[in-house]
Parts: structure tokens; sequence; C-alpha cells
């Protein structure tokens, strides 16, 4: 009886053990489930703090992005993707602060700050979703169709949504993050131009480059134009609407691209970027035989235009079926898993990625796409060198540019002084035309590699640097591609940071 006892009692451990298995399991289960994806297994183990307004989220990763990478051998979307809410920069803006300053993410958006369109979404189905299938979810859904595209730089079609029966971005994307045709979906996010002022200006006079043009002196931009002036290099410059009957930007717009399909009246942020990058009359641009793709993807709200991820997503592919070399981005918002794919295919095409860094304030978390590693971020400057104060800070700043009380163009033939990164992020993208001139072989490491090995250092000497590698010079990056072997082309970690 004693052995009988004895021997039993392994076994009542082993079941013991069992059973404590199987509640830890049920646990984990529920603790998945509590993501709104079904447990890890089923969306991919992405998961995200609760937002607002009902259920909870998957948020982008670390880095800019919460979307699976490419599938191996190519660049096809994903079949599956994890339902994505909130952005991983934050709300756009000042004062936002308590986020990381490297390249990555945030979290959700906060309910009354949000950084999206309330009764938008953007989906992708997966490859063999038939249109009856797709037309199915739109009714159960209570989804009403506003755009659709295909985008080869995806290999695959993006579907923008208005939301019904009072529904909430947050629910809605972890509802559908469950259904099996559906390959993502996320927000429509919002970005703003980053023009922190703009005000009249004289008419300049005399030749080109006016006097005030302090800009022109501190890039040494007229030694580099005696070696090139940007010709023929397309420069897309996704913005507000520029006004191409400026006399200073004659013949310089050679194509145009209306991605809200709505009117377009002549603002002033998208014609100061595009006269920053290639003007030629009165004031003068940096690269002044550069050709502007001109993309209307933000509004005309005074001080503060706007524009949606689709927008900027359609932005994105047109530059890159008509040719662009480099693409300016003078705005700034959350970050945007898919735009993070689109920038990562434009990367790999071989275009030259720009953008502002932010005027978010040195608070602001990370603001994309400068944060994003596939782009060159660019922070403001101003006469003394000194940083603009309402920079963003953070260790993805790549270089600095002049981008206080700049001169600058304005519709109607009319000339203000700006300020903010917007036109310091212009004045790179002007130095790369010249670049790319000079040598067009280059790749956008190899223009990255340019930039930062040949910018004059400022402030302290650190790898978290406020002004990146320093400030830029148009003429020692020009000078310094005759000097020195082209630097690593392939685009890696190192190249790109």
């Amino acid at each position: 009886m004693q052995n009988s006892a004895m021997s039993s009692r392994p076994i009542l451990a082993l079941l013991l053990g069992g059973l404590l298995l199987t509640a830890s399991c049920i646990g984990g289960s529920r603790s998945a489930a509590a993501f709104g994806m079904g447990g890890f297994g089923h969306m991919g183990g992405f998961g995200g703090r609760p937002m607002p307004g009902g259920g909870a989220m998957a948020g982008p990763s670390p880095g800019g992005g919460g979307l699976v990478g490419r599938s191996p051998g190519g660049n096809g979307w994903p079949s599956r993707h994890p339902p994505i809410v909130g952005g991983g920069g934050g709300p756009v803006g000042p004062g936002n602060s308590g986020g990381n300053r490297n390249n990555g993410g945030g979290g959700a958006p906060q309910q009354g700050n949000q950084n999206f369109i309330p009764n938008e979404i953007i989906t992708a189905f997966a490859p063999n979703a038939t249109p009856q299938a797709i037309a199915l979810i739109a009714r159960q859904y209570e989804l009403t169709q506003l755009d659709s595209q295909s985008f080869p730089l995806l290999g695959t079609s993006l579907y923008r949504w208005r939301l019904g029966g009072g529904r909430t971005v947050a629910n809605t994307v972890r509802a559908l993050g469950g259904e099996r045709i559906v390959a993502s979906v996320q927000p429509n996010y919002v970005f703003t131009l980053q023009e922190e002022t703009a005000k009249i200006a004289a008419a300049a006079a005399g030749p080109q480059g006016d006097a005030a043009q302090y800009v022109l002196a501190k890039l040494q931009s007229a030694q580099a134009q005696q070696i090139a002036t940007g010709k023929d290099v397309l420069v897309a410059v996704i913005d507000s609407d520029i006004d191409a009957k400026h006399p200073d930007l004659d013949g310089t717009i050679v194509k145009n691209f209306d991605a809200l399909a709505g009117d377009a009246r002549p603002h002033a942020h998208g014609t100061s970027i595009a006269g920053a990058i290639a003007a030629h009359g009165k004031l003068l641009g940096i690269a002044p035989g550069a050709q502007v793709l001109a993309i209307h993807a933000f509004d005309d709200t005074p001080g503060a235009a706007r524009g949606s991820s689709f927008a900027i997503y359609k932005s994105l592919q047109w530059a890159a079926d008509n040719g662009a070399r480099v693409v300016n981005m003078s705005f700034a918002g959350p970050a945007d898993p898919t735009l993070q794919r689109l920038l990562a295919a434009a990367y790999d095409k071989g275009i030259v990625l720009v953008a502002a860094a932010g005027n978010g304030g040195p608070k602001s978390d990370p603001l994309y796409p400068a944060a994003d590693p596939n782009v060159i971020a660019v922070t403001a400057t101003d006469g003394d060198d000194h940083l603009f104060p309402m920079a963003n800070r953070g260790r993805y700043i790549a270089v600095a540019a002049p981008g206080v009380d700049i001169f600058a163009l304005a519709p109607g033939n009319a000339y203000v002084f700006t300020t903010g990164t917007s036109i310091a992020a212009a004045h790179v993208s002007g130095i790369v035309a010249l670049l790319l001139e000079h040598k067009p072989s280059l790749k956008p490491g190899d223009i990255r590699a340019a930039l930062t090995a040949t910018a004059q250092p400022l402030g302290p000497p650190r790898p978290d640097s406020d002004f990146g590698a320093g400030l830029v010079s148009a003429y020692r990056a020009v000078m310094w591609l005759d000097r020195s072997p082209a630097a690593p082309s392939e685009g890696g970690a190192q190249a790109k940071q």
C-alpha cells in the first residue's frame, strides 16, 4: 500500500503540472486576444497600447513600421499584414514629449489630438481577393470607397474608404484585421508642411542672387555652380501647389500632378520650396538648372497646410513613374507603415529621398518621413549657424542647412522671408541635384556619404548631435566626388544611417 501511494505521487505531480500549464496557456491566449487580433499566432504577434474609443491596436515597430518585411527575393506585398492603428511619431507639432528620439515609434494617437483622418481607412487585399469579396467586405463594414490605385512600387493596389454607421477607425481596423482577405489596414494619417513663419518681403532687385540670400554664401553655391547647376536633373517636390508662372521659375516646372484632384491655388509653401531648389531669376536656387516635377498633395490652409497618407502614396508613385532622381518632402507626420514600404522601394530604385526634420521642438517624438532610415533628414540653422529652436532633435538628423529668415519666392511674383526645416530640406535637395548632374551614376548611399563627409561640424562632437553631421556645403560635396572613391551604394544600415 505504501509502495502504491508512493508510486502514484509522480503521476499526481504530472497531472497537476499539466493543469497548471493548461491554465497558463489559456491565460496567454486571453492576453493575446486583448490585442484584438485573435491571439499572436493568428496575426503575427504585433501588439500595441489600448486606444480610446474601443479596442486595441497594433502600432509600428521601432524604425518606423509595423508591417511584415518583404518576402525573400522580391518587392511584392506580403500576403498578410497585421492591422495598424496609431502613429509611431506621436502628434504632429510642438509640445509632444516623452518619446524615443531615435528612428522609432511612439505609440497610439491620443483622443482629441488625432493624427489621422477620423472617418477614413486604407486597405490592401490579398492577391486572390475577388471584386465580389471586396464588395461584400465593404457592405458588411459600411465602407464607401473613395479612391483606389495600383502601386507598382508595392506590387499591390490600395483602397481608401470612408467609414459609415458611426464606426471608429480603431474598431474598424481591429475588426478588418481579422478578415482573411485583408492584407493590411491602417488609418489615413495626416501630415503638415513644416514652415514656421513667412513674412512678406520687398521685391528683390538687381542680378541673380539677391544680397538677402545669405544661404548662397553659407553653402558655397556660387563655387559649386561653376561645376554643376543640376542641369536636367528631375526633382519631385511633394507639396502644396506651386506658382509655375512666377518669373523666377520660368521653364523650371516640366510636369504637374494633382494628387488631390481638386481646385489648386498656388501656395506660398510649395512655391518657396521650388524656388529654393531651382529659382533662376532675381533669386537663385541651389540648382538653377534642375527641372521640377510639381506634385500637389497638400491643401492651401494658411499656416498649416495638410496632406494625407493616400495623397503622399500617389505622389511617390507618380514621381517614380516619371523618372524623379530626387524627391523633396518638406512635411512631417506620424510613422506610416505603408509609406515606409514605399520609401524603401523608391530608395531601391535609386531615388534620393530628402525630408524636413520637423518643427516639433526639442521634446518632439521623431517625425516622418524624415526619421525613416531611407531618408536624408535635414534640420535648420540661422545665419550665425545656430540651430532653429523649434527644430526636431534626434539621431535620425543627417545634416543641417540654412532655414531661418530665408529670402524665398511666393505666388503672384512676390517674395517672402520664411523659416523652418522645410526650406532647409529644399536647399539640400538642390545640392543633391548638383551631385547627380556631376556624377549621374550615384546611388542614394553615395549621396548621403558625400553630404555627411563634407559637412562642417557644428556643436559638440557626438553621435546624436542636433546638427547631424553638420552644415552642408554644395562646393565641398561636389569636389569630394572627384577626390574620393564612390561610397558604398548598396544602401545598407550604415549607408542609410
